[in-house]
């Protein structure tokens, strides 16, 4: 028996040459090398240009106003501003400034004549103020920029050449955010759906068995691991070392954050259809709640109400710096403000689920850490990869994501084991993938 599964192998093996070998997929790879290039330099443009405007409007012009931060009241009118323009993209331009991110991530292939509205409504909401991160809306202008250069090239239009360039036009630009092309390759083959369902069947066990068995190599509590000489050089700072009390706690916190996350969906997707019936005046009100989770935390707490709206990723990284600078208030204050805030702008405004996700599951992780056995920084881990698992519903992309934020491969065998039961648990609960894909549908159609 082969390595490609039997008396399969061959035949697949025939297939695959063949495609290798044929010039007009040989055109596409040729023709997603050189758009390569201006596809990520419009990326990073796109993102400096959003990273420019939120500093900005939350930090340059409040202090220019005599403010060191921010007062309670600053994101109303922004996500005011942010709701109506928004609403003006989503009912007069083409493609109503992209999917509904209550939907999750959508593969490249984005029509040319969708981008000015996608831009538009990125560059608006997410600055101001919008509870969502940037990922969205590069997937969407990477595939619509690859189609737009085979436009002006003019080379056939077919549906396979469409697939193909707008993956690949999306993967160049979605690299730029992750700063890997590899997770860039692995998110879109999983929200491409390649393998389908039994892909998913395959993987889970895979990632499942070889997370735990990693513990051999990493260690647990007084057991100090195996040593195989692997490729990985090792991070400056060193992980803690794992005990069973961190694993006991990883899957506590798995099933947990995918429970409490499973309505917070349920509530956006609902939020979404209730938008869609008058698009403009309720994507309005939606970004006008966000406004009020935001100016509502800032009150309570005395703390910046940036830290509810904004897609957080600036945010983790500070919390991982000094998690001791949240105290248990603030923290429970900004999951409850940050949660909600995020679950009206997955309904009602455009930009991505990813980023806000990792920061309240670390967040979550790092309140639950004081619990006896939890360390902080497997806590953290843990949360992250949870949560993205549960509202991605994309395991492998999960793992790797969490993997290289955290910078290590320390915490690998809890981040794979939190993903996994997270994700299994988010699947087996009433609403699933295609109850979820189905809401997205008829929200669009509307």
């Amino acid at each position: 028996m082969n390595g490609r599964g039997g008396a399969a192998g061959p035949k697949e093996a025939v297939v695959l040459r063949d495609v290798l070998r044929s010039p007009g997929y040989l055109k596409v790879l040729v023709f997603s090398a050189l758009i390569g290039i201006p596809v990520s330099l419009a990326a990073f443009w796109f993102l400096v240009a959003l990273r420019e405007l939120q500093h900005l409007l939350w930090a340059d012009l409040p202090e220019s106003l005599g403010w060191d931060a921010p007062p309670w009241w600053w994101p109303l009118p922004l996500l005011l501003v942010a709701g109506t323009v928004v609403g003006l993209v989503v009912t007069h331009l083409p493609g109503a400034g992209g999917h509904v991110p209550a939907a999750g991530l959508n593969a490249g292939g984005t029509s040319p004549a969708y981008l000015p509205g996608v831009v538009l409504a990125a560059l608006a909401a997410l600055p101001l103020g919008a509870v969502l991160g940037p990922e969205a809306p590069l997937i969407a202008l990477g595939g619509g920029l690859a189609l737009l250069f085979r436009n002006l090239a003019r080379l056939p239009s077919t549906p396979v050449s469409t697939a193909l360039l707008g993956a690949a036009g999306a993967a160049a630009a979605i690299a730029a955010i992750f700063g890997n092309p590899l997770i860039a390759a692995v998110l879109l083959i999983e929200v491409a759906g390649v393998g389908g369902p039994q892909l998913f069947a395959v993987m889970v066990p895979s990632l499942l068995s070889s997370g735990i068995g990693a513990l051999v190599f990493t260690g647990l509590g007084r057991w100090t691991g195996l040593s195989t000489g692997d490729l990985a050089f090792g991070s400056a700072l060193p992980d803690p070392r794992l005990d069973i009390g961190d694993v006991l706690w990883t899957l506590v916190i798995a099933v947990v954050l995918a429970l409490v996350l499973h309505p917070v969906l349920a509530w956006a997707r609902a939020i979404a259809r209730y938008v869609a019936a008058r698009p403009f005046v309720r994507t309005v009100q939606g970004a006008l709640g966000a406004a009020v989770c935001a100016a509502l935390y800032a009150l309570i707490t005395g703390r910046s109400p940036e830290d509810v709206a904004s897609s957080g990723q600036g945010a983790i990284g500070a919390l991982a710096t000094d998690p001791h600078a949240w105290g248990i208030g603030a923290l429970i204050a900004v999951l409850l403000f940050k949660g909600a805030a995020y679950a009206i702008c997955l309904g009602s405004l455009r930009g991505g689920p990813v980023f806000p996700v990792l920061f309240l599951g670390a967040a979550a992780g790092v309140l639950l850490s004081p619990l006896p056995g939890l360390g902080v920084v497997p806590g953290f881990a843990a949360g992250m990869a949870a949560a993205l698992a549960a509202v991605m519903r994309l395991p492998v992309s999960s793992v790797v994501l969490v993997t290289m934020v955290l910078g290590s491969s320390g915490m690998m065998p809890v981040v794979i084991l939190a993903a996994m039961v997270s994700f299994v648990v988010s699947e087996l609960l009433p609403t699933g993938r295609t109850a979820r894909s189905a809401d997205v549908t008829a929200a669009g159609a509307a």
